[in-house]
């Protein structure tokens, strides 16, 4: 894959630090790990990253707005949510997740969504755990120190930073968009890019 097939310009994903880790590595996510700094951090592929970003894209685009679940405890990750939900339609959870909302018909949040997207499977786990319950798909973003039980696709990121998780939202909606037919070109949406990224 050379730099013209990336999602956004190679520079851009850099400028995000979508790709810069924790100094912490677990045993699954060393296959998506590029090379260590000698300050210790761990840098995740680019190329693998933009390849995982897609099919996140791809497999979400199978299911209608309203059957989709966007989950992120991490407050880092409640802007971007919020904006991508807002613009999509898809349903979300900014903060923390109210257990049982997927399990137990007697709640008033109670909900049904087809397939889950956790920003980070460790805060997120009760989403994750729920997900697993009623046999629903789960999308998660994991970093360097991640662990990715019960994941059904991996999105290796840095899932702790702001920009970051702008970056990758920004990208995931306009791809989500794109494959479903909402949008024809990248111009159609490139407006939302400065509130995804802003500080």
């Amino acid at each position: 894959m050379t730099e013209e097939n990336f999602l956004v310009p190679q520079e851009q994903y850099l400028k995000s630090g979508i790709h810069i880790g924790t100094k912490f590595k677990t045993k699954y996510m060393e296959k998506f790990i590029y090379k260590t700094r000698p300050d210790g951090l761990s840098v995740l592929n680019l190329k693998q990253i933009d390849e995982r970003l897609k099919m996140a894209a791809d497999m979400l685009s199978n299911y209608e707005p309203k059957d989709i679940l966007i989950v992120s405890r991490r407050e880092n990750g409640w802007d971007a949510v919020k904006l991508f939900a807002e613009i999509t339609g898809v349903k979300f959870f900014a903060g923390r997740y109210p257990p049982g909302i997927l399990t137990n018909t007697n709640l008033e949040v109670y909900m049904e969504p087809k397939i889950i997207l956790v920003t980070d499977a460790w805060p997120d786990r009760n989403a994750v755990k729920d997900a697993l319950t009623v046999g629903i798909p789960v999308i998660g973003l994991c970093d360097t120190n991640n662990q990715a039980n019960n994941l059904d696709l991996v999105v290796p990121c840095n899932n702790k930073g702001k920009k970051s998780l702008g970056l990758f939202f920004f990208i995931l909606m306009r791809e989500f968009m794109k494959t479903k037919g909402l949008i024809k070109s990248d111009d159609e949406v490139q407006k939302y890019y400065d509130r995804f990224v802003e500080e």
